[in-house]
């Protein structure tokens, strides 16, 4: 087999860490070349993750009407059948847009883009093996694997039965199903049970925890629970699935002894490396358990020519940070002149019905820390952007360090919360203090506004502190 050519630069995946990796490398100059498996380029961000879940999410608000049912007094339904055409037809189109957009910024960074099986052929060489086609080689002076994830199948589950699905099965989905078990309370499984509930599908989540989303605040947690009991969906906490059985309907027996009757099951369990068949064996590189390639801090694997960014590295396997991990690699693959370290400060954002972020120390963890706090809390249903909207339940909290009042964490949940998010994340980077939030003017009327009164909420509970009074508590901000 011959090498059919040479690059600076070999990349294994077309996802977020993948595209930005070639475009940085590209733009200094370097000759890439990138690798895709998939008839479609974008990984699994474009295709059945981050950006189809969340503009599913925004079909399921605006087919129910959700956001509008108690506005101004009106009272609005679900369109009598909401068709599987209804539901994804939005979904499909932005999909589409983004494969574009992808694939044009290929384009104009002269990326050369292959289609077909890539594996390691030794520390600098990738075999690419095309559909039908004989395979061929291609030389890298830096190899980079962005090969992604794909939802873990816990054993136990059907997953032959047209009626189970995967985070990545479900967007198959033929018909919008009367019931819905969801097992898994992490981001995605509350995502998809919210999405589904909005849209009049009897959901229960089942989760061993007892809690949904274990690095969420407390706070958050707690809203967020009684938020998607209010939706109705049925949480079964503290529990598991035992067993499944085949039926007019799925009979699902938990470990708890409950018994349910369901027409669909999502297994949402976490996701594992995409790495089988890259024949990491063959260059001496040890996956783990799951499939993740570990790595260094500069994303370089125990191989020096071969490096690794993205879901396939595992945790925290955002697209935000795969695609700042893609850039960070090849820069210190290159030396090349842009920053080459990950932020410290990473958003998280949770795209259920209300939306959830956060960023920075949560309440519990700085307690841990033993550091002393005060913490700010102001209600959507306090701020006129809020009122005018609808949102009776958001909040922001805000965590300050009590010496100095310098912020260390922010917490929303509601409506535009992973947005709103952003203003805190800088102040936290600047290392800002409570200053910041009471000098500054925001727009009137504003959610944004809502940083000026948890500081000032923070402020009031810090003199009461010190005068020795009692201090109110979150729910009295």
């Amino acid at each position: 087999m011959n090498v059919l050519d040479s690059f600076d630069l070999v990349i294994i995946g077309s996802g977020p860490a993948g595209e930005k990796a070639a475009a940085r490398a590209a733009y200094f100059g370097k000759k890439v070349a990138l690798v895709e498996k998939e008839p479609v380029l974008g990984g699994a961000a474009a295709n059945t993750g981050t950006l189809p879940s969340k503009t599913l999410r925004e079909t399921a608000l605006f087919l129910s009407g959700f956001r509008n049912r108690e506005l101004y007094g009106i009272q609005l339904r679900l369109k009598d059948k909401v068709t599987v055409r209804d539901f994804l037809a939005r979904e499909r189109l932005v999909k589409e847009q983004e494969r574009a957009r992808v694939m044009e910024n290929l384009k104009r960074h002269k990326v050369t883009l292959f289609k077909g099986t890539a594996s390691l052929h030794d520390a600098h060489t990738v075999c690419v093996q095309p559909s039908r086609c004989p395979p061929f080689l291609l030389r890298g002076n830096i190899l980079l694997i962005a090969t992604g994830s794909y939802p873990y199948r816990p054993p136990g589950f059907p997953f032959h039965d047209p009626r189970v699905y995967d985070s990545d099965t479900i967007l198959t989905l033929h018909e919008i199903p009367a019931s819905m078990l969801v097992v898994g309370g992490g981001v995605i499984g509350c995502e998809y049970a919210c999405m589904f509930a909005a849209l009049g599908v009897q959901v229960t989540l089942i989760e061993k925890r007892d809690t949904l989303v274990g690095f969420l605040d407390h706070d958050l947690a707690a809203a967020l629970q009684q938020q998607m009991q209010a939706m109705g969906v049925r949480l079964l906490l503290g529990n598991g699935v035992a067993a499944v059985e085949p039926g007019p309907c799925l009979t699902v027996r938990c470990q708890g002894g409950e018994v349910l009757q369901t027409q669909t099951i999502l297994i949402s369990s976490g996701r594992c490396g995409a790495t089988e068949g890259l024949g990491l064996e063959k260059v001496g590189i040890q996956p783990t358990e799951r499939g993740h390639i570990p790595v260094n801090a500069q994303y370089q694997t125990t191989v020096p020519s071969i490096y690794a960014a993205g879901d396939v590295i595992g945790f925290p396997a955002l697209a935000s940070t795969a695609m700042e991990q893609g850039r960070i690699a090849v820069s210190n693959a290159f030396n090349l002149a842009f920053r080459h370290d990950l932020a410290a400060l990473l958003p998280y954002g949770l795209y259920t019905i209300p939306e959830c972020s956060m960023v920075g120390d949560t309440e519990e963890g700085a307690r841990r820390k033993g550091l002393p706090i005060v913490v700010g809390r102001a209600n959507y249903s306090a701020n006129a952007r809020g009122q005018i909207i609808g949102d009776r339940v958001g909040f922001l909290k805000l965590i300050f360090h009590e010496d100095d009042m310098r912020l260390l964490g922010v917490h929303i949940i509601g409506e535009m919360a992973t947005e709103l998010v952003h203003v805190g994340q800088a102040a936290l980077a600047c290392g800002a203090s409570v200053d910041l939030f009471i000098q500054s003017c925001y727009n009137y009327p504003t959610l944004t506004e809502l940083y000026k009164y948890a500081a000032y909420d923070a402020l009031g509970k810090l003199n009461l502190k010190r005068e020795g009074r009692a201090q109110p508590t979150a729910n009295d901000a």
